[in-house]
């Protein structure tokens, strides 16, 4: 049986990762979108990454594919660069894997997650 933690550094393996000042120069930027796969209670709790769009990791699957069309997120298809981050970037990680998985090719996910966003006095919206 493999672990999270090897789940995730096996994740790191196929996906682009990137550090919170190489995001923070792609925060302005119309082609990229960044991706916020935390919980609700998290966003409403912390604030997220300005103009981020939520994608609870639970259903990502589901918001990629658009023949799910209740569910589909259609920016998760624009062909636009998409950052992936969660807390500390894990879930982020597996995120960003799993969209390659499914086809998406312009993808990376944020190295030290939202935790790392806060600690740089990055932005944030409430």
């Amino acid at each position: 049986m493999k672990s999270a933690k090897e789940l995730v550094e096996d994740a790191n393996l196929r996906v682009d990762t990137i550090t919170v000042k190489e995001a923070l120069a792609k925060l302005n930027d119309a082609g990229t979108v960044f991706i916020d796969v935390r919980d609700s209670a998290e966003i409403a709790a912390e604030g997220k990454i300005p103009g981020a769009v939520h994608v609870n990791r639970g259903i990502l699957e589901l918001a990629i594919d658009p023949e799910i069309k209740s569910m589909h997120v259609p920016v998760l298809l624009s062909g636009k660069e998409l950052v992936f981050y969660c807390v500390g970037g894990m879930r982020s990680a597996l995120a960003a894997d799993t969209a390659q998985d499914m086809g998406l090719e312009n993808v990376c996910h944020l190295h030290g997650g939202f935790n790392a966003w806060l600690q740089a006095s990055a932005p944030v919206e409430k």
